[in-house]
């Protein structure tokens, strides 16, 4: 049955191997199983024919009976163009080619009845449809009423007269030989829990749907599957992982009661209190932790990872902590150097830019167990850099690195794997989250520290730059710091370099009596480092800069985030930017200024940002706007082989898939009962391929 599947799509009747030569090359289609794959992405209503009579402005496309009264080509040179006048018992319409004249005029005779179908279009009291489908009404055609499938296509494949129909003929074709050989992939009692219709006949509705109702019981059905063996995938991963790797058991709380009681510089929220439990609980499980966090930006997620820490120093072990960027790695430091000292933990930052014999110190420090904590950029996993007991390893931003760069930080410890805690301040959609992320533990701090002003987001036009410049003054004179932010797009770093210079001369015009601060990436990390220290300390009180500051830069008394071209930015790097104000107990203002000309998905996206701060909202616009793959960048997008689920919209199916599997996990882990057997089959045949579980073959 698989090798049916696995048959070259050449071999197809009709196909043969030109044909197959263009499928493979244009769409990726090798065998029959990637044909009938190959999914409709939309439906044209062929389950109704309408008389001319009933044509109006408002329809979309429309089926019609008739015949060919007259043709007459029009117009002369590259203007020409192909009129027909079609009848039917009701009146006439116009059929209008502009293109391929010379191949369709042969083919349109007089007096035999056709079917066309195409969209209406009104010019004065006549009715014209531009460029119509047009086929000889026999009976089949006549009684042909379903809902007409459209494929993706390519503008070779239309060349070549493999369009849409062309690939739809073929789907047909195929469908009758495949059909008793689709073999069902769930078991009866997941069927008869909802209702499903059966695989074979799922995939017949999809390519021919009779009727919507039936199309609506096929596509539930397909994604369910997808999904289904997408989530079971994971949380095999997931057992097999918390079977295969002991983690050490962290438990001593001593250093960390002696924290909380003299050295917490303020009070947890019930969020953080409750991350933190749910880490400890992994810690004593005896189970390797693998844990993401995910926090907004200032939800303090920093001092979860310090408290972490902790118990897991006073468990005998060290800790590990790899951030993207230097910038980053220097901030962390930073903020946990300053609990680290009052508790008297050790604690180094190891970058790219350390000097020899610093990491010559670093090294023996931490081999020697001496050394605690370590913070550092992929520095971290250089070969040198050993451990006596990595306990530990956190991971910020972890989307930035590839599987095989983390993979090197898990083998620093030849006893044990050390637990793992992903750090994100990009808030994860859930769809997306149960999907690339399913078989991690996953903790969310839903809730920003007491005292803190919601920041105000406006968006104005450049028109408004003096008004602009007015409020600017004023927080300032209020004894307040401003962040003037240009996009950064590395194709055209001239262009925004001299965008950013021209903003900052502006700048310095409008506010001489103000010092100002300038960073940008062409800048030495010795001047960039000199500049932003200037700003933290108050020194400076507008800092002018590109995206360099989207992470990295925590100045509390910074209150006003204006963002210059702000539609040149995307949600997720608007949002980040945005989290740099707001740090103080003083009210926050983020100020997006952009021209008149908007595109819709720029404005959305403004129109987003001005209307909440609530990073998990961002996140599903962000995500309903860029698709799953553009988001997760091209590390995890991989993980998203959907072939007709999708995330943006399909979370009820994704829920209840993932469901349907860990209920089938518990109770049945390996698989083993016969009434499973079917899904151990195709567990079987996809592991083999490690492609996506609900394929067909």
């Amino acid at each position: 049955m698989v090798s049916f599947f696995k048959t070259p799509i050449e071999f197809l009747k009709g196909v043969g191997p030109q044909k197959g030569s263009l499928l493979n090359k244009e769409l990726s289609i090798f065998t029959y199983a990637d044909l009938l794959q190959h999914y409709p992405f939309r439906y044209e209503d062929r389950t109704k024919f309408y008389k001319v009579r009933d044509l109006h402005q408002e329809m979309s496309n429309v089926q019609i009976k008739g015949q060919i009264r007259s043709k007459q080509l029009v117009g002369m040179g590259r203007k020409q163009r192909l009129v027909v006048q079609f009848a039917d018992d009701t009146g006439t319409v116009e059929l209008v080619w502009f293109k391929g004249i010379n191949w369709i005029s042969p083919k349109l005779k007089s007096g035999i009845d056709y079917v066309v179908f195409g969209q209406p279009t009104r010019f004065g009291s006549k009715f014209n449809i531009a460029h119509p489908e047009i086929e000889v009404l026999t009976p089949v055609s006549a009684q042909q009423e379903f809902l007409q499938p459209i494929y993706s296509t390519t503008e070779l494949l239309r060349r070549k007269f493999l369009d849409s129909r062309a690939i739809f003929k073929f789907q047909k074709i195929l469908l009758q030989e495949a059909y008793n050989r689709i073999p069902e992939t769930l078991p009866q009692h997941i069927i008869q829990q909802y209702s499903f219709l059966a695989k074979k006949d799922a995939v017949v509705q999809i390519h021919v749907p009779k009727n919507q109702q039936l199309l609506q019981k096929a596509r539930f059905r397909m994604k369910f599957d997808e999904f289904f063996f997408m989530q079971l995938r994971l949380l095999m991963q997931k057992k097999i992982r918390l079977e295969k790797f002991k983690g050490q058991v962290l438990q001593k709380t001593d250093l960390l009661t002696e924290f909380y009681k003299s050295h917490l510089p303020f009070d947890l929220t019930g969020a953080q209190k409750k991350v933190i439990k749910e880490i400890f609980a992994d810690f004593k499980s005896g189970k390797q932790m693998n844990r993401l966090l995910q926090g907004d930006v200032g939800s303090g997620k920093t001092i979860v990872a310090f408290i972490a820490s902790l118990i897991a120093i006073d468990s005998g072990t060290q800790l590990a902590l790899m951030a993207p960027t230097q910038i980053l790695a220097n901030q962390h430091y930073e903020g946990l150097k300053e609990f680290a000292d009052k508790i008297g933990v050790s604690i180094a930052l190891l970058t790219g830019s350390t000097k020899t014999k610093a990491r010559r110190v670093i090294h023996e420090d931490l081999k020697s167990g001496q050394l605690k904590i370590l913070v550092g950029t992929h520095a971290l996993l250089e070969e040198v850099v050993q451990f006596q007991n990595l306990g530990l390893a956190i991971v910020d931003e972890q989307h930035r690195y590839g599987v095989a760069q983390r993979a090197r930080l898990w083998k620093k410890n030849e006893n044990f794997v050390p637990h793992v805690l992903i750090m994100t301040a990009t808030p994860i959609p859930r769809t997306l989250s149960m999907s690339v992320y399913g078989d991690l533990d996953i903790s969310i701090i839903d809730e920003l520290p007491a005292g803190r002003k919601e920041i105000k987001t406006i968006h104005q036009y450049d028109a408004n730059r003096l008004k602009l410049n007015g409020f600017i003054k004023k927080e300032i004179e209020k004894g307040r710091q401003v962040y003037v932010v240009y996009p950064l797009i590395e194709e055209s770093e001239k262009l925004d370099l001299k965008d950013l210079m021209d903003g900052y001369e502006s700048i310095a015009r409008a506010f001489p009596e103000f010092p100002i601060s300038i960073v940008h990436g062409k800048m030495k990390a010795a001047d960039k480092d000199f500049e932003m220290a200037r700003f933290v300390k108050g020194e400076t009180k507008i800092m002018v800069a590109t995206t360099v500051i989207e992470v990295g830069v925590n100045v509390p008394n910074a209150s006003v985030m204006v963002i210059e071209n702000a539609e040149r930015f995307g949600l997720a790097q608007l949002h980040q930017l945005r989290g740099r104000v707001g740090r103080g107990a003083e009210q926050s203002y983020c100020v997006l200024v952009s021209s008149y000309k908007l595109s819709k998905e720029a404005r959305t996206r403004l129109d987003t940002m001005v209307r909440t701060t609530d990073g998990f909202e961002i996140a599903q616009v962000d995500m309903n706007l860029r698709g799953p793959g553009d988001m997760m960048g091209t590390q995890q997008s991989g993980q998203l082989d959907l072939m007709i689920g999708d995330l943006r919209e399909d979370e009820p199916i994704l829920s209840i898939a993932r469901q349907s599997a860990q209920t089938v996990i518990s109770k049945d882990p390996d698989l083993e009962s016969e009434e499973n057997r079917l899904i151990k089959i195709q567990v079987e045949q996809q592991q083999k391929k490690n492609v996506n579980w609900s394929r067909i073959s």
